[in-house]
């Protein structure tokens, strides 16, 4: 078996029981920046797609033991999750034809010009990555419909049926559970809800080891078993079908776990994900306030002594439906994770040097978290482009705070933060966008966040460059003021830094106040800078 490696490169499967067929794709292809591994017949291919994940498999179609057709069949057989092309010295029309029923991607006629195999590669790669792309734009919306249909809600039975439905439709799971706590510090839980899939019987789930679940929800360690390993948190596995995969998440209010989401897969060769665990758990942090506020709604139907507990717990619902969107718009970009949270605290510190009050200072705030909501469903290779963008990319990456006023508009409780989502690239003397506002016109909200989020762009890493040191942000920002930017709001940013840099409490990137960098005047970083960030933001 032969293995070339190249990190974080696409993985590919080279099957052909002729070694010079293999060795030349595998050169070939990695050359061109692929993760290549090779086997000799369709066996060995299944063998390795069960140890490893892969993007493509490109097998003959004659082999012994297992030919290329017998490698289709038992990869649908086994649920893989993986593109095939087909390449054979003995093609027909009838041969190309059972191929592509059985699921391939693609057929290859021996002798092959390795330029045409490697274009066939890149376009069912694009393809694939326009799959994800789609799965993670409706992974995002439905997470948004959700929320705003959780937080309409105050009927527990209501909120109950939501989170296991959509629990068992996001998840592709074959069985949704839903514990909860009796009796507050009773630490009894039991099952309120349970959603089967028509194939899975009514009794297949053993019985779950609930002291052990909480022992890892107390550490805040993530759940996600696979096969027998799942076992340790189960009294009595299940025995018929047995679990393939299982995933638990603690619904947690204050620090109190007051109740489990459960998911168990029973389809062979279908394993929950760590995204699938990580949107699960997001929304699981939704609905343990939602629930709370239910089972509270409840008592204060009966009293009203629990109106301050309802409030809190209304205050945490909304906090915690804003660190849903945020998490879940930079969740899979490695450049901008963190993005929101940066510009939060550069926001918040502005919104202090004003002397604003705390209810304005929580509304700045929240709206900085939102502030690039709209971003959601623009593909991360296009944010990370190198270099200049195309007017079609401008015009793409330009929309985004109306959709984000669009995403923000239905939902009640959110309307007050669309002014810094909508008007944050709005620019002092009126050449901003998407309404060309001038000075006072411009919402304060989309004031004070245009400079937390230039700041930030300004200081961070990005694909298409690196992150300008302190003193060559600061000049850029003076030097914008009156035009691009707010003067004092300007100078009330610089003054907070200063303040917190002077008494030791700046948080907030240390690295990005290094004095100097060896990368030429502050001018001609801010040159290069606006060459590479033009039309981005």
């Amino acid at each position: 078996m032969e293995y070339s490696s190249h990190e974080e490169s696409p993985r590919i499967l080279v099957v052909d029981d002729e070694k010079v067929i293999r060795e030349i794709l595998s050169d070939f292809l990695t050359m061109e920046g692929f993760l290549v591994r090779t086997v000799e017949d369709g066996e060995a291919a299944i063998a390795e797609l069960e140890r490893r994940s892969y993007n493509l498999v490109i097998s003959d179609l004659k082999m012994p033991k297992m030919g290329g057709l017998e490698l289709l069949e038992a990869i649908n057989r086994h649920n893989l999750n993986v593109l095939t092309v087909i390449m054979t010295g003995f093609g027909t029309v009838e041969t190309a034809i059972e191929a592509m029923k059985k699921g391939a991607y693609d057929y290859i006629l021996k002798p092959f010009k390795v330029e045409e195999v490697v274009h066939i590669v890149q376009r069912g790669l694009d393809r694939q990555r326009l799959q994800m792309e789609n799965i993670r734009l409706k992974e995002a919306l439905s997470l948004y419909k959700i929320s705003e249909a959780i937080s309409q809600s105050l009927s527990l039975d209501h909120i109950l049926e939501l989170i296991t439905d959509s629990t068992l439709e996001e998840m592709q799971a074959d069985v949704v559970t839903l514990l909860l706590e009796d009796e507050p510090g009773a630490e009894i839980y039991r099952e309120r809800i349970r959603r089967n899939r028509t194939t899975v019987g009514e009794e297949p789930l053993g019985e779950l080891n609930v002291q052990e679940i909480l022992a890892y929800a107390r550490q805040d360690l993530p759940l996600l078993a696979q096969g027998v390993k799942a076992h340790p948190f189960f009294l009595r596995p299940p025995r018929q079908p047995r679990i393939v995969s299982f995933c638990s998440i603690p619904l947690t209010v204050r620090n109190k776990v007051v109740g489990m989401l459960n998911a168990f897969s029973f389809t062979r060769g279908y394993k929950f994900t760590e995204g699938q665990r990580k949107m699960l758990a997001i929304m699981g942090s939704r609905a343990a306030v939602s629930i709370e506020n239910a089972r509270l709604y409840e008592n204060l139907l009966r009293s009203n002594q629990d109106l301050e507990a309802a409030n809190q717990s209304l205050e945490e619902n909304f906090r915690q439906t804003i660190l849903a969107f945020a998490q879940a718009l930079e969740e899979n970009d490695r450049y901008t994770r963190g993005h929101s949270e940066r510009v939060t605290n550069y926001s918040r510190m502005i919104a202090e040097g004003l002397c604003m009050s705390q209810p304005e200072i929580e509304t700045v705030v929240q709206a900085a978290l939102m502030h690039d909501i709209g971003k959601i469903g623009i593909r991360y290779e296009k944010l990370n482009k190198p270099g200049q963008l195309t007017p079609e990319e401008r015009n793409m990456f330009r929309r985004h705070p109306e959709k984000g006023k669009r995403i923000l508009e239905p939902i009640p409780f959110l309307r007050q933060l669309i002014p810094g989502c909508f008007c944050h690239h709005e620019h002092f003397d009126g050449s901003g966008y998407p309404q060309g506002l001038k000075a006072e016109a411009i919402p304060l909200l989309g004031r004070i966040i245009a400079v937390g989020d230039t700041y930030d762009a300004m200081t961070t890493d990005r694909a298409y460059r690196q992150a300008l040191p302190h003193e060559a942000a600061v000049a850029e920002l003076r030097r914008c003021a009156g035009t691009q930017f707010d003067p004092k709001l300007v100078e009330a940013f610089l003054r907070e830094i200063e303040k917190r840099r002077q008494d030791g409490r700046w948080p907030f990137g240390t690295a990005n106040l290094a004095a100097t960098q060896e990368i030429g005047s502050v001018g001609e970083v801010v040159n290069a800078m606006a060459a590479a960030e033009a039309g981005r933001s």
